[in-house]
């Protein structure tokens, strides 16, 4: 029998990919959507070749069916999943719950779901917060050489506008972002609070580009002694020998080339001050490694299956076609 999936706040660019990879996946299918401004449209208007005549409902969090639901993931603003928790909560069942929002990243309650980094840590918890896009991307970057660290790392940012959602902005206007970069948060950024608290001392400047989708950082890392580049590289991959979604190349990896891609390129790997300091670049697709792809792979972690389950079919389309 298939797992039942709740998905709370289906409309943004983050569900609909939540929508296609659950709709693919052989052990889950979805129990619920919910969608204020889309309540009583069929699913399959607004996300192409969905299977079935499921409709987007509009619930509030008082109204969250829990019925049938084996796992809730809350895809809404930050600040919002505290009330769907609390009611969820009252029914004294234990459903998984996966947060994509920032409101339980700093939580030690709830498992922080980045597997490739974290997975160690899991040991059946059933509140499980998903990391943020950047976070993901500055921590991958970063991990292999946390050990050596002389200093914060520095972390430039660019981002694709969908990372702004679909509530309108400056920040998500194709026609202000045209020929355009637009730096926001310069300081004190969610993510790098976020990458400060889970992995090292970041310091964050974040950009909003005019593509669609994807997103890279590099960053710039202080060592404590140095580095011959085959030592780098060795390190970088010796750490994600096994790690499916994540790819280490010599060369700089392009936002363009991520699109759409479930995984994480990491490359570069230029030396300065006679190998005391190194640039690392990392790329990956926001809506997916840094959402929804990742939300995947935590509902299989806690469900017990292949944390890869309903993701490397995809990979392997996605390489093919490259």
């Amino acid at each position: 029998m298939k797992k039942r999936i709740g998905l709370v706040g289906a409309r943004g660019h983050v569900g609909e990919e939540l929508i296609r990879l659950i709709a693919a996946h052989p052990h889950f299918e979805l129990g619920f959507v919910s969608s204020r401004e889309r309540d009583g449209q069929r699913v399959v208007d607004h996300v192409a070749g969905f299977p079935g005549e499921l409709h987007y409902r509009n619930l509030s969090h008082e109204a969250l069916p829990g019925e049938d639901v084996d796992a809730y993931i809350l895809a809404l603003p930050n600040g919002k999943a505290a009330q769907c928790v609390a009611e969820i909560d009252k029914r004294g069942d234990d459903p998984v719950i996966i947060d994509l929002s920032a409101d339980y990243r700093f939580d030690d309650e709830w498992y922080y779901g980045l597997p490739e980094l974290t997975r160690v840590q899991y040991h059946g918890q059933r509140r499980i917060s998903n990391p943020g896009c950047y976070a993901t991307a500055m921590q991958l970057a970063i991990a292999p050489l946390r050990d050596h660290l002389a200093g914060p790392v520095q972390c430039f940012g660019v981002s694709g506008y969908s990372g702004a959602g679909t509530t309108p902005s400056d920040k998500n206007d194709p026609e202000k972002l045209r020929d355009n970069l637009m730096p926001y948060a310069l300081a004190d950024h969610l993510h790098e609070r976020e990458v400060t608290r889970h992995c090292a001392l970041v310091e964050f400047m974040p950009h909003v580009a005019p593509h669609f989708r994807g997103l890279t950082i590099t960053a710039n890392l202080h060592l404590d002694r140095a580095f011959e580049r085959d030592e780098v590289l060795a390190l970088y991959r010796d750490r994600y020998a096994n790690e499916a979604l994540v790819d280490v190349f010599d060369e700089a990896p392009w936002v363009s080339r991520i699109a759409h891609a479930h995984g994480v390129h990491v490359g570069g790997f230029t030396a300065a001050d006679r190998g005391k300091r190194w640039v690392v670049v990392s790329t990956l697709d926001n809506l997916l490694k840094g959402a929804a792809t990742q939300a995947l792979q935590n509902l299989n972690l806690a469900f017990g299956f292949d944390e890869l389950e309903g993701i490397i079919p995809q990979v392997a389309r996605h390489e093919a076609q490259a």
